[in-house]
């Protein structure tokens, strides 16, 4: 990988998401060398991701050159690289660009989307966890009414405006907001010759509530808001299989859409050499301790989505989600630099500072630790909180103007069919006619 020798103990990190930049720029000044290895060269801003797909925003938004972050920083390697397997007993990471060796190796690769098993959704409903996915999203919804203009099938028409996302979380509730917003204000516009009012967005729910991490109160509030923009919600339903136009569920109720987007779970990324099972714990993730030390191992750490940490308060690890692993990535940077100097590292110790969900234009639900409101100002809360999170001040400036510019004129720019998409399996009724 042409990184060069030192006499500073190496740290390897996997992954450039939230917990990988936090701990390199922790550790970036320090008298050691870092070397961060990720399959993309960009910082990806996940909870905006659905903007994405809905034409609010253009990616570059919100992705951030992962060189750029680090930028100056002596003593600091990055590489492009896909990482295939971990030899523990030798030091060494194996990539598909060469082998590194490490002193220290922190596995932050974060998550992927959990289909359960089923390959047929997998393969023919729509995940929504990177940015090319969100693209490929944004770009099946847009092609889906323009062929819902060509058809005479009223059936086949209905199903191509027909969205159906699966999970309940804040992801599935966020996109059927922003669905349901784009039908109200812009589809009249851009498709006037078409009845989009016969266009449905179903939010389903394999629990008794949405945002099932939430406040009871938070969940009631979201659905009154997603009601009150004609999402159909539905829950205790769940998803058994979609063959790409009909889904069936372990209930009588069915589906037909062109669009299955499923938001119903993610698992951490495994990487071979840690995958066995006296590593992995539920959902892939890696068990470690309170210093993030996987278990059976002094020199090898996980932060993130990718691992588990289980505490009295959180029994089945902390969420997966950006505050966490911004913690302990920062965490984990002053108990290296103690390790380093022969000090005993601090246990870490979670600040839950709440969590939150936006459903469309002045509507949102947030709860803190003592406190919790719905509606305009959680609508302003939850902003100022992404903004702030962001990196890179063009990318909050554009942000921001961007959420300035479609709340005025009611509008989203961005729809824009820049790569096509068509799913796997997927035939029109029309181009059966022709074949």
């Amino acid at each position: 990988m042409n990184i060069p020798q030192t006499s500073y103990p190496r740290v390897v990190i996997i992954g450039g998401g939230f917990g990988g930049i936090a701990l390199a720029k922790k550790l970036s000044k320090k008298e050691m060398q870092v070397v961060l290895l990720d399959k993309h060269n960009y910082h990806n801003f996940q909870p905006l991701l659905y903007q994405v797909s809905t034409g609010g925003l253009e990616p570059d938004s919100i992705a951030y050159p992962i060189r750029k972050v680090l930028q100056g920083y002596p003593n600091f390697f990055f590489r492009l690289a896909k990482v295939v397997s971990i030899d523990t007993k030798v030091r060494q990471v194996n990539t598909n660009i060469g082998e590194i060796n490490y002193d220290y190796l922190v596995v932050a690769a974060g998550s992927e989307t959990n289909f359960f098993g089923n390959k047929n959704i997998e393969t023919k409903g729509m995940a929504m966890k990177t940015i090319p996915q969100s693209l490929n999203l944004r770009s099946l919804i847009l092609e889906n009414f323009e062929q819902a203009l060509l058809t005479d099938d009223l059936h086949e028409r209905d199903a191509l405006m027909n969205f159906v996302i699966v999970g309940g979380g804040p992801t599935g509730v966020e996109l059927a907001g922003a669905l349901a917003e784009i039908k109200k204000g812009i589809l009249p516009k851009d498709y006037p010759d078409l009845d989009t009012r016969r266009a449905q967005i179903n939010l389903v729910q394999g629990g008794d509530r949405i945002l099932p991490e939430m406040s009871e109160v938070a969940s009631q509030k979201a659905e009154r808001f997603l009601e009150d923009l004609g999402v159909n919600v539905w829950k205790n339903i769940r998803v058994m299989d979609y063959d790409g136009n009909h889904v069936t569920t372990d209930t009588s109720t069915s589906f037909e859409t062109a669009t299955l987007v499923w938001a119903a779970g993610v698992q951490a990324v495994s990487i071979k050499g840690l995958d066995g099972k006296e590593f992995l714990c539920r959902g892939n993730r890696l068990r470690v301790n309170q210093f993030h030390q996987v278990d059976g191992f002094t020199e090898i750490f996980a932060i993130g989505d990718v691992a588990q940490m289980e505490t009295e308060t959180f029994p089945h690890g902390h969420p997966m989600m950006a505050q966490p692993a911004i913690q302990q990535g920062r965490s984990l940077g002053d108990n290296l630099v103690r390790l380093v100097e022969g000090l005993p590292m601090k246990p870490f110790v979670y600040k839950d500072k709440g969590s939150m969900a936006t459903v469309g234009r002045n509507k949102a639900v947030v709860d803190m630790k003592r406190v919790k409101f719905q509606g305009v100002f959680a609508w302003f809360v939850w902003m100022f909180v992404h903004l702030y999170f962001l990196i890179g001040f063009r990318n909050r400036v554009v942000v921001f103007i961007n959420w300035v510019y479609n709340y005025i004129r009611f509008d989203r720019e961005a729809r824009l069919i820049i790569r096509p998409y068509k799913k796997q399996n997927q035939v029109s009724k029309n181009q059966l006619n022709k074949d």
